[in-house]
């Protein structure tokens, strides 16, 4: 099973970063549409459940390190409530973990297993940049595209016969807003465009794999 890589276009300014959302980011990944329409098989909303789980559902706090790390002019007062609110979603994804059952049999799981780690130790390393401003551009490319994986989880907790947890992470139009605060210095935005860049690289390639995935045991 070959696991697909992206290529990154060129930063742009983090006051694009909504705009590169709509192009880059996984909401309209095809993904999403498949997973969320009636009749989708429960294995492959479960070994997504797992995949989401296997990159997102560790100890590491990617808003947690950003808080670490202000930024002169930069207003980062929203990291205090995204990092309690993705903890609810943390929480939220290890109880629907439980709730689909075991990982699905799937050819070329060591494969996949590597993929996981290799996207762990990516965000690990966008997390505890020191280059200013990288680490909240991938967070907030992280809640952008977490609104689209939400759709997945929450399509898997109605069919676990699961309770649906309550979002608490700012939407759509609030991290706009924070994306095009005035105020950062030139090199700031760029390294937020950067981090969000990779970030919705990253979770193209999650989706790419969840597919191939799938194929792989409509195949045996």
């Amino acid at each position: 099973m070959a696991i697909a890589t992206t290529q990154l276009k060129p930063a742009v300014e983090a006051g694009s970063i909504a705009a590169l959302a709509a192009s880059d980011g996984c909401a309209h990944h095809r993904l999403i549409r498949s997973l969320t329409m009636p009749g989708v098989a429960g294995r492959d909303l479960a070994d997504a459940v797992h995949a989401i789980c296997a990159v997102h559902g560790r100890l590491t706090d990617l808003f947690e390190e950003a808080a670490r790390r202000p930024v002169a002019d930069l207003d980062t007062a929203w990291l205090h409530d995204a990092t309690a609110a993705f903890g609810i979603e943390r929480a939220y994804l290890a109880r629907l973990t439980a709730a689909v059952g075991p990982l699905p049999s799937t050819p070329g799981q060591a494969e996949s297993d590597a993929a996981f780690a290799a996207q762990r130790h990516t965000f690990d390393m966008l997390a505890r940049s020191d280059r200013a401003g990288c680490s909240i551009g991938a967070a907030l490319a992280l809640v952008i595209d977490w609104h689209g994986f939400r759709r997945i989880l929450d399509a898997a907790a109605r069919r676990a016969g699961a309770e649906i947890a309550e979002s608490q992470l700012p939407d759509e139009i609030a991290i706009a807003r924070i994306a095009t605060t005035p105020g950062a210095a030139a090199p700031v935005r760029r390294a937020m465009a950067f981090g969000a860049q990779q970030t919705f690289a990253q979770h193209r390639g999650l989706c790419d794999l969840i597919e191939a995935r799938a194929s792989a045991r409509d195949a045996l």
